[in-house]
């Protein structure tokens, strides 16, 4: 009997466009209040970006503003200080 081997779902991150497997990014998603939080678990509703558990992705996106651009008219503050602190834990 032959045994499948399982399809690693793949992503792109948003600043670098790598693509990685999904266990390896931070999924981000616009939650039905408007905000954007991040998804470790990656089952949230909502639409969802990735980016690259990486301080050099994480830098780019903020003086490029890039998840400003895909999800636009919120703040951010919390959200790349929760980014950065994650990055740090891990």
């Amino acid at each position: 009997m032959v045994r499948k081997t399982k399809k690693v779902p793949m992503r792109m991150c948003l600043v670098c466009r790598d693509m990685k497997p999904k266990k390896d990014l931070i999924r981000l998603v616009l939650s039905e209040e408007k905000s954007v939080l991040m998804d470790l678990t990656g089952k949230k509703n909502g639409r969802g970006a990735y980016i690259c558990k990486n301080r050099e992705c994480l830098d780019k996106s903020k003086k490029l503003h890039i998840i400003e651009r895909n999800f636009p008219g919120l703040k951010y503050e919390e959200l790349y200080k929760n980014l950065y602190d994650y990055i740090e834990e891990v």
